[in-house]
C-alpha cells in the first residue's frame, strides 16, 4: 500500500526511441522498447509493472511516437490512454521531458516525477524501487535534482558518466538498513573512448549514468528556465493549451522548430543542485547485441528451458544466435560471433562490435530501403 505522499508521484517513462543498435528486430514498426526479448514480455511492458510499485495507475506517463500510441493502445494492462503523450517527432531527451512535465504540472503543481527509460534492464528489481523511494524523499527534501548512477565495474564505452564528489551523510531520507550513498554530481561525461573509460574506473568517482532521474516539477521547471528559456517558453504554451481545442496544434508548432538536446547536456550539466545515488540493482540499458548476449549467457545458467533443437553449432563457441522460431541454423568452427536472423534480414557481426550496428541504418537510407529499418 503506498503511502499518502506517493499520490503526488509520477513516472514518466520515455518511449519515443528506435534503438537502432538492436537492428535488423528492433524496427521503426516495433521499436527496441517493445521487444520481448528474454521471453519475460516486452521492456516497456516490465517498466510500467515496475512504476506501480511507487506510483499509482494514474500517474504512469508514457511520452512516445504515434506507432509506439498506436502499439501501447494494445498494451492489456494498467495504462491509461490519456497518460499516453505523443510527440509529433523525436527531439531527444529534454523536449521530450518538457513536454511530460506541462502536462503534469497541469495534473498536480506539488507532483514528484520519476523519469524512467522504457527499454533498460532491471535484475533486482525490489532493490531497485528501494532506492527510487529514497530519491523520491530526497528530492522532496532538497528540491535538487536526482540521479542514479551504476558502480562501473569495467572501462566501458557505450555508457554515460556520473563524476561524484562529496558523499552526504547527513539525510533524513535514509535509515539506518540503507547500504546506498548520496553525493554530490561534479559533472557529467558523455560516452567516452576507451582510454578516457579507463581513467574514470581507476579515479573510482565516476559511476555509470543510468538515465533515471528524480525530482519535484517546481525544481525541474527552475532549470528549464534558467538553462533552457526558449524550451520552457515553448512548455508553459503547451501548458496553456492542455485540454483546449489548439493543444495538438500548440504541440506540433513547438515541435517545428524546436531542437534536439539532451536532458543531461541541456540542464544537469548545468544545473546547481544536483545529487546521484549509486544503485547496484543488476542494470544494463541493453544498448547493442553484445548486452544482450551477456544477459541471455546468464539467463542461461539458471534456465530450465530445453535448448532450441532446431540450433546446431559444431566447433563453435562464445556465439549468439537469435533466430525465428522452427528455422534451422547451423555453425562450424565460428567463434565470438553475433548472428541475428529476421525473415528479411541477417547479421553477423563479430562480438565487441555490435555497437556500430547503427551505421548500417545509415548506409541502407542512403541506398535508398529504408523499408528494412
Amino acid at each position: 500500500m503506498k503511502n499518502s505522499a506517493h499520490n503526488h508521484v509520477y513516472a514518466l517513462i520515455m518511449a519515443g526511441g528506435i534503438g537502432r543498435n538492436l537492428w535488423p528486430v528492433s524496427r521503426k514498426k516495433i521499436p527496441k522498447q517493445f521487444l520481448d526479448l528474454f521471453d519475460e514480455g516486452t521492456m516497456i511492458a516490465k517498466t510500467i509493472e515496475r512504476s506501480r510499485s511507487f506510483v499509482s495507475d494514474e500517474n504512469i506517463f508514457v511520452v512516445t511516437g504515434e506507432s509506439g500510441r498506436v502499439l501501447l493502445s494494445n498494451f492489456q494492462g494498467c495504462l491509461k490512454p490519456e497518460n499516453i503523450i505523443v510527440e509529433p517527432s523525436s527531439r531527444n531527451t529534454a523536449p521530450c521531458i518538457a513536454l511530460a512535465t506541462a502536462y503534469i504540472k497541469k495534473r498536480d503543481p506539488d507532483a514528484v516525477t520519476v523519469v524512467l527509460p522504457s527499454d533498460h534492464l532491471v535484475l533486482d528489481e525490489e532493490r531497485f524501487i528501494k532506492i527510487v523511494d529514497a530519491g523520491i524523499a530526497i528530492a522532496r527534501e532538497t528540491r535538487g535534482l536526482i540521479t542514479i548512477g551504476i558502480t562501473a565495474d569495467r572501462a566501458e564505452t557505450a555508457y554515460g558518466y556520473i563524476q561524484a564528489e562529496e558523499q552526504l551523510s547527513h539525510c533524513s531520507s535514509f535509515s539506518e538498513s540503507d547500504d546506498f550513498q548520496l553525493f554530490k554530481v561534479k559533472a557529467f561525461a558523455e560516452k567516452p573512448d576507451y582510454a578516457t573509460a579507463a581513467q574514470f574506473l581507476e579515479s573510482k568517482d565516476f559511476l555509470w549514468n543510468s538515465g533515471v532521474f528524480i525530482w519535484h516539477i517546481d525544481a525541474i521547471s527552475k532549470e528549464f528556465d534558467r538553462s533552457m528559456p526558449d524550451l520552457y517558453k515553448d512548455m508553459l504554451n503547451i501548458y496553456e493549451s492542455i485540454g483546449t481545442n489548439h493543444e495538438k496544434k500548440v504541440i506540433e508548432d513547438v515541435y517545428s522548430w524546436i531542437h534536439p538536446m539532451s536532458i543531461d547536456y541541456g540542464i544537469m550539466e548545468k544545473a546547481e543542485h544536483v545529487f546521484v545515488l549509486n544503485g547496484e540493482f543488476g542494470w544494463t540499458d541493453l544498448g547493442c547485441w553484445d548486452d544482450v548476449m551477456k544477459v541471455a549467457g546468464m539467463r542461461a545458467i539458471f534456465s530450465t528451458n530445453q535448448p532450441d533443437n532446431h540450433l546446431v553449432q559444431i566447433d563453435s563457441e562464445n556465439s549468439y544466435v537469435r533466430k525465428p522460431a522452427g528455422k534451422v541454423v547451423c555453425t562450424i568452427g565460428v567463434s565470438d560471433v553475433i548472428i541475428i536472423d529476421t525473415d528479411d534480414a541477417l547479421l553477423v557481426c563479430s562480438k565487441g562490435y555490435s555497437h556500430r550496428v547503427s551505421e548500417v541504418a545509415d548506409i541502407l537510407r542512403r541506398k535508398g530501403l529504408e523499408t528494412y529499418l
